[in-house]
């Protein structure tokens, strides 16, 4: 009798023919995420992955685990044969050992006998280890529609015994759906814009735009604080920073005012594609949301996509304001976004900005500018980090 972490994979165990890759990345992410922790051992089992580590080091390795893309449960279990004797015994233990944290008075069995082998089926076993309970353990009684504690029996090759499920993340192992470089303001929306694309696999790096001297160095270093709080979902972040205040002015000299968001916006684009080109990153994601703001009408939209060729992916874009402040403070990142620091696009705001663009209009206003020495020049003075969580 011995005690293993088990690792419930969620959409990965429902792949086909290409369930070893996704099943290799992930165990991959699990011995990064647990190296730490004395290097334990981690194997396969009919669906579900198992950790051999120190018991002392249990609770450490779960809260790493709950930020796993591709994990949907994890559950500390008693190991032990399929000996029907030994399997009463573990079972008393595990609820003994659950009553020592929890006040509980009712509970229920649930087997999953994947060996078809063994004897005893799913419900005559849950009967039996029930009826051992009420005999051994005073003061509890079964509850079959609503109980306080569930009892798990995982019957394989060996036989699992557990009662808690911590839910983890979900989603796709990172790097199993390409690589995405995020447009990271230091607003609530694009962090949980990186982190919703995270959790379907896309390897993450990052652009941060900004207008130094008239936005401050703080601002600076609250997106660097908000690309840590994505690296702990996301593994270590590549950081690009973009100094777009010579953009933002030839805007402000030769193009009507109202423009001035949209255009920049489309710079913006135009220099997240080529850094995402020169790096082999397939997408480029952002935090817009329908009609949040000026530019991120269907027009808006429309005339920002028509300024680059790589695929723009907008995770948010049906979300409600409220939905996605609720997703930022379950990730934490919320109190760092609403930190009151200027963004860049606060600087030359237009007092009614267009929200209804015409494409054809906007390439009129643009040939005033020399557009590739602009996209240029600011990326030659690009300033990279790797952030780390």
């Amino acid at each position: 009798m011995d005690k293993v972490i088990s690792v419930s994979l969620g959409e990965v165990a429902l792949k086909g023919l290409n369930r070893g890759y996704f099943e290799n990345k992930l165990l991959k992410q699990i011995r990064s995420a647990t190296r730490e922790f004395g290097s334990p051992n981690i194997y396969k089992e009919q669906g579900k992955m198992y950790i051999e580590a120190e018991e002392n080091y249990f609770d450490q390795i779960i809260n790493r685990l709950k930020k796993v893309f591709g994990i949907v449960y994890i559950s500390p279990c008693i190991r032990v044969e399929k000996d029907i004797d030994i399997i009463e015994k573990a079972s008393i233990l595990a609820v003994e050992e659950t009553l020592e944290k929890r006040d509980i008075s009712t509970f229920k069995v649930k087997t999953n006998r994947v060996d078809k082998d063994f004897p005893i089926k799913s419900p005559d076993m849950s009967k039996k280890i029930g009826s051992v309970l009420l005999k051994n353990i005073d003061g509890i009684k079964v509850d079959v529609h609503n109980p306080e504690l569930y009892l798990y029996i995982d019957i394989k090759d060996k036989c699992y015994i557990y009662t808690e499920r911590y839910k983890a993340q979900g989603g796709l192992p990172l790097g199993t759906n390409g690589k995405g470089l995020l447009l990271l303001s230091g607003g609530i929306d694009s962090p949980v814009a990186g982190f919703m694309m995270a959790k379907r696999g896309v390897s993450l790096s990052a652009v941060h735009f900004h207008s130094y001297p008239f936005t401050s160095e703080r601002a600076e270093q609250k997106v660097k604080e908000l690309a840590r709080l994505l690296a702990r979902y996301s593994g270590d972040m590549h950081l690009y920073s973009i100094n777009i205040i010579d953009i933002q002015k030839e805007i402000h000299e030769k193009c009507p005012e109202n423009q001035m968001t949209i255009i920049t916006r489309r710079f913006m684009m135009r220099i997240a594609e080529k850094i995402a080109q020169s790096q082999d990153i397939n997408a480029l994601i952002t935090g817009e949301s329908l009609g949040q703001v000026a530019s991120q009408t269907i027009e808006g939209i429309g005339v920002t996509n028509s300024s680059v060729s790589i695929p723009i992916l907008r995770p948010l874009i049906g979300f409600d304001k409220v939905d996605i402040i609720s997703i930022a403070k379950e990730i934490e990142t919320y109190e760092t976004s609403i930190l009151p620091f200027e963004d860049c696009c606060t600087v030359f705001l237009p007092k009614h900005p267009l929200t209804r663009p015409k494409l054809e209009n906007i390439e009129e206003a643009e040939r005033k500018l020399d557009i590739e020495y602009l996209v240029d020049k600011a990326i030659s003075n690009a300033i990279f980090s790797v952030i780390e969580p």
